[in-house]
């Protein structure tokens, strides 16, 4: 009895400091006192949250309504599959033209921006490095600086606030990795957003004419919980936690659970042993999750780790994929586990990863590569800290 009353005030606790948060877009008059009469673009997605009411509404309810929306990876309401290409069109509730940048056009272009003055940007991170919204802020970025177009981002707390992981070698640059950060990087949109200018990573000299309207109520160390999916496969706290330890198996044969209602809370696969993994779940076409999961409609036995304590984890864990890989190696099926190493390498932001576990190296001797470079970016990381 006593542990539950404890676990009660834990938990109002969280949701009284949650209830006190005032995201960027939250605070509307500052933003509406910056915008003016000004033309705005809006870089947004379902996360867009004013209240529960989506920012493009509020905007549009004050007379502020975009000339143009641009939307990244998942499309503007956020109801795309990962890696699914988002096409331009048009907002159904507001008719606000829609332009796509998640498919061949990854930048605003010139001629999309010729109409704006000043463009906006609200997006809910997830606080790791391979999830493709960093990338479209550095684009964003990028396309203002050429364009001298004021750019303001309305910050959100990273829920999975940790630092760790190795950092991104510029060879495995990529859209899952645009950034010489490690795969939890600890910033909030707002605070990338001052990395990427102070660091001069947006190239020749440029710079972004940008501020940030900044969290009140939330610090680095605060507990987040997201009121919306802000993907279609990362459904809950749970989900979000486990997200960076499990996305490596994006580059394997096993599956994280895509087609159930517990995406990145499940592994398996269906050549794992039943007797050693009684946990099995099966991916179906599922709307809203994944429509074509890996390994649809066939029984897959893993781990369940829907209770697993994530503070166990720390943010980042390789356990899993190691565990996962030697499973595979027992059973001489090496070749059907990384199905795609250099995918696994993109995701890792360098090699070193995959390299030492194929030479049966341990969580600790793989670490222990990265760690004076993941030092010396904790101190400069402090430079940009805003919370």
């Amino acid at each position: 009895m006593k542990y539950l009353v404890i676990l009660l005030l834990i938990t109002f606790t969280n949701l009284c400091k949650a209830s006190n948060i005032q995201n960027g877009a939250d605070q509307i008059k500052e933003l509406s006192a910056i915008i003016k009469n000004r033309k705005i673009a809006l870089v947004a997605n379902q996360t867009s949250l004013v209240g529960n009411t989506h920012l493009l509404d509020t905007l549009c309810s004050l007379g502020k309504k975009p000339v143009a929306l641009f939307a990244p990876e998942h499309g503007f309401r956020g109801n795309a599959d990962a890696g699914e290409t988002v096409r331009d069109g048009k907002d159904v509730k507001t008719g606000t033209p829609i332009i796509s940048l998640y498919g061949k056009n990854k930048k605003p272009s010139a001629a999309n921006m010729a109409n704006v003055d000043l463009v906006i940007f609200d997006i809910q991170d997830v606080g790791a490095r391979f999830y493709t919204y960093i990338s479209t802020l550095y684009y964003v970025m990028q396309a203002c600086a050429e364009n001298k177009k004021e750019l303001i981002v309305l910050d959100r707390p990273n829920p999975c606030d940790y630092v760790d992981g190795p950092i991104l070698k510029k060879e495995y640059k990529s859209f899952v990795g645009m950034l010489p950060i490690p795969v939890l990087h600890g910033c909030t949109m707002g605070e990338l957003a001052g990395m990427i200018n102070g660091e001069g990573w947006l190239g020749n000299n440029l710079k972004c004419n940008f501020s940030v309207i900044k969290i009140k109520g939330w610090k680095h160390g605060d507990p987040y919980s997201l009121p919306v999916k802000p993907s279609p496969n990362l459904p809950n706290d749970q989900s979000i936690a486990l997200y960076a330890s499990l996305c490596l198996f994006e580059a394997t044969s096993v599956s994280v659970g895509r087609g159930t209602y517990f995406p990145f809370q499940v592994i398996g696969s269906p050549l794992l042993p039943k007797d050693k993994y009684p946990f099995s779940f099966t991916p179906k076409a599922l709307e809203g999750f994944d429509k074509n999961p890996l390994h649809k409609n066939t029984e897959c036995h893993g781990l369940d780790l829907r209770k697993t304590d994530t503070k166990t984890v720390n943010g980042f864990s390789l356990r899993y994929v190691l565990e996962m890989y030697n499973e595979f190696k027992k059973m001489n099926k090496i070749e059907s586990f990384l199905t795609r190493p250099k995918w696994f390498d993109l995701l890792m932001g360098t090699n070193q990863v995959r390299l030492d576990m194929l030479k049966g190296k341990s969580e600790e001797e793989i670490r222990s590569v990265w760690i004076e470079d993941l030092n010396r970016y904790k101190e400069m990381r402090k430079k940009y800290i805003l919370y």
